[in-house]
């Protein structure tokens, strides 16, 4: 069987930096789950079926890689789907400290175990919210999300 990992996120929308960890991820494991957060206290710009659709397409080349959405508790849905490890990216020192926190209770709540991962470095500026706010503005976002994204960005904000 092997390996499970789940990588779980808003993605709103899907960034280069996301995509890094996410096929960094693949390598490492037998099978990643890609989870979208359909979280309806949020307001997303793209629905969940949305970013799923968006994932789908974005990491259609990673033969182990699942997208689907989900919501409630992470460690419910870790468990669920028998997920061995969750996976996090991490741009800065900034996101540790909130995550390690949110690990800590994962750890506590399940015993489910959290590995970071760090972004690349030519990713550690990125960012959903300000990938949002550039394309809102009518700024490129080309070299910052798959060209399918920048794509659906440009038709939303049309």
């Amino acid at each position: 069987m092997g390996l499970t990992a789940l990588c779980p996120g808003t993605f709103d929308p899907v960034t280069n930096g996301h995509l890094d960890i996410i096929e960094r991820a693949a390598q490492r494991f037998d099978a990643l789950i890609v989870g979208v957060l359909d979280n309806p206290s949020k307001q997303p710009l793209f629905t969940a079926e949305e970013r799923v659709t968006l994932l789908k397409e974005v990491t259609q080349g990673l033969n182990n890689v699942e997208v689907e959405a989900f919501s409630g508790l992470l460690v419910e849905y870790a468990t669920q789907r028998g997920a061995d490890v969750v996976v996090k990216g991490l741009r800065a020192v900034t996101d540790f400290e909130y995550e390690i926190q949110m690990a800590q209770m994962n750890h506590s709540l399940a015993g489910v175990e959290t590995l970071f991962m760090t972004t690349a470095p030519q990713w550690s500026f990125l960012s959903s919210s300000l990938v949002r706010e550039v394309a809102k503005l009518g700024g490129d976002v080309g070299g910052l999300v798959p060209p399918v994204v920048a794509e659906r960005l440009r038709e939303r904000f049309a």
